[in-house]
């Protein structure tokens, strides 16, 4: 992408031009993901494969959202970059109440974010409730913890 990473997070107000409404939203994702304040100049299309994921997640946050969807946003991302990605979501969750819907192979990190979940076998849901006691089922644990 030729845009730069603030260029970027500037498109996700389309839906609000306001300038008040930009900077704060820009101090909120930059709050949330510091590596993008830091590279703010620098064009979306030479981050990492993390720092991209966050740079999208951003831009959807741009919007005020209240409900957001992720396919798998850890898929292909260093662990460290990870981390950062699921803290930010877990923090945007519990002190603004945004609702997600993620799509994630990573279970235990899934389930430790979600507080419901839904595992799903050759397209057909086998097993649903809260994300401590799909943790503790022996189903979860065989198929997706190797436990």
């Amino acid at each position: 992408s030729r845009l730069t990473v603030g260029e970027n997070l500037t498109l996700g107000t389309f839906t609000n031009a306001e300038a008040a409404h930009r900077r704060e939203m820009l101090e909120r994702v930059y709050t949330l993901f510091p590596v993008l304040g830091e590279r703010a100049r620098q064009r979306a299309g030479t981050l990492s494969g993390g720092e991209g994921q966050m740079l999208a997640i951003a831009r959807a946050l741009m919007s005020r959202p209240r409900f957001l969807m992720l396919d798998e946003p850890s898929l292909g991302i260093m662990p460290r970059l990870v981390d950062a990605i699921l803290d930010a979501l877990a923090r945007l969750h519990r002190a603004e109440g945004l609702a997600m819907f993620l799509v994630e192979q990573n279970v235990p990190a899934a389930l430790d974010l979600a507080t419901r979940g839904y595992v799903l076998q050759t397209g057909r849901v086998a097993l649903e409730g809260r994300s401590h006691d799909l943790l503790g089922s022996d189903l979860v644990r065989k198929a997706y913890l190797g436990i």
